[in-house]
């Protein structure tokens, strides 16, 4: 969360609301999807808006404040009677407000998140803001393109088409007028229009078309499907411009290519575990000549620069000043700290971490970098962590 001069005008605020109550889930807003909370999903897509200036998040369970701390929100305290199941979100938003007012007091827009739809990105709400704008519209909404075929009931009972002639020749799906159903993600609304009226339908509409999967978290089922698809390389949340920026990649060995386990037998001779389809990975990348990688490490252990030689990768080992490591690296190939994209997994990669273009951590690493990382990858260290990466940023290569 950026906190900004509370004088400052025309401000934008995204506000998430999160109770503890959650009755077909329990600690729904606490479970993972990809490695990361549906809270801190929700969160993160907040704070990587460019138009939002601060993420707040609404909340009576002190686990979901702490979560939503760690990626980076900034906290409500939502009251017993706005947390109960017959309480409204538009209820829960105009208190949100009155709160926030404290630190911004000329609030312009406010932005509304569900975190039940995991695959939200800083880049949809800046385009649902961006349509609200352009249409000089009093709210907006993200929706999904239909080409459903619609029924209902005539008087009799009978079924009737609703965005179709049943009577006429079948039309083809790409021939119905367009439609769109709301995909439950993003409310973006003029806040003083939303505190007139008390609706998130505040007068006029923009909506904005958004291409994440259409999926709206409500049960176990739903929760295994996420995860498939962020493990399956679902969209990484990330602006596909950071993507395209990477020149250089370096990588932590320990929790990153390793499961940060280490086996050692009676003489004191260490062994790690490392994952073939991370090293395929890895290979792809090499191959493809777009990055230089390298894999940077405090560790002095020599299935270090084992693992390296593998997979052809230039190595420093026995590193304890990682930034000043990368200083002269950097430098030395001609590549800005904005060009690189740091993995690290635990606290002494906070400094790159702090320091890269973009960062990036497995779904395992420790709390401290996960609530920093720009990029949480959907699978642990050693176990896909890095062929997730891979795969994400060989789909921008043409």
């Amino acid at each position: 969360m950026t906190q900004s001069d509370s004088n400052e005008a025309g401000v934008t605020v995204c506000v998430i609301l999160a109770r503890g109550g959650s009755k077909g889930v329990p600690g729904k807003n606490l479970r993972p999807v990809g490695g990361v909370s549906l809270i801190g999903r929700a969160v993160r897509a907040g704070c990587q808006a460019p138009s939002v200036t601060d993420t707040y998040v609404s909340t009576d369970d002190a686990a979901i404040a702490a979560e939503a701390a760690l990626h980076g929100a900034g906290i409500i305290d939502r009251p017993a009677e706005l947390a109960g199941d017959t309480a409204t979100s538009e209820s829960g938003w105009l208190h949100a407000l009155q709160v926030i007012r404290q630190t911004h007091p000329r609030v312009a827009r406010m932005v509304f998140l569900q975190c039940t739809s995991p695959f939200t990105t800083g880049a949809d709400i800046e385009a649902c803001i961006a349509a609200m704008d352009a249409r000089g519209a009093d709210c907006a909404l993200s929706v999904i393109e239909d080409h459903s075929f619609l029924w209902g009931y005539d008087e009799a009972g009978f079924g009737r088409g609703i965005n179709h002639d049943e009577t006429q020749q079948r039309q083809r799906r790409q021939d119905l007028p367009p439609s769109f159903r709301e995909s439950g993600a993003i409310y973006v609304v003029d806040a003083e229009a939303f505190e007139r009226t008390g609706q998130r339908f505040c007068g006029t509409v923009a909506v904005c078309p958004v291409d994440h999967p259409p999926l709206e978290i409500d049960t176990l089922q739903d929760f295994a499907l996420c995860s498939m698809i962020a493990q399956a390389g679902g969209q990484p949340g990330i602006d596909p411009a950071r993507l395209d920026r990477v020149r250089a990649v370096v990588m932590d060995f320990d929790g990153v290519h390793t499961d940060n386990l280490v086996l050692t037998d009676q003489n004191g001779v260490e062994t790690v575990r490392t994952s073939r389809g991370d090293g395929m990975g890895i290979e792809i990348m090499r191959k493809a000549g777009r990055w230089k990688m390298m894999i940077l490490s405090k560790e002095q252990n020599p299935v270090v620069l084992a693992r390296a030689r593998k997979l052809k990768l230039e190595v420093f080992h026995s590193v304890e000043d990682k930034v000043g490591a990368l200083d002269a690296w950097l430098a030395e190939h001609g590549f800005g700290w904005d060009e690189l994209l740091y993995v690290g997994n635990d606290v002494n990669d906070l400094g790159p971490i702090g320091k890269a273009g973009l960062s990036a951590c497995p779904s395992d690493a420790h709390p401290s970098v996960l609530g920093v990382a720009d990029w949480v990858l959907p699978l642990p260290g050693g176990q896909g962590a890095l062929r997730a990466m891979s795969d994400a940023l060989m789909a921008r290569v043409g």
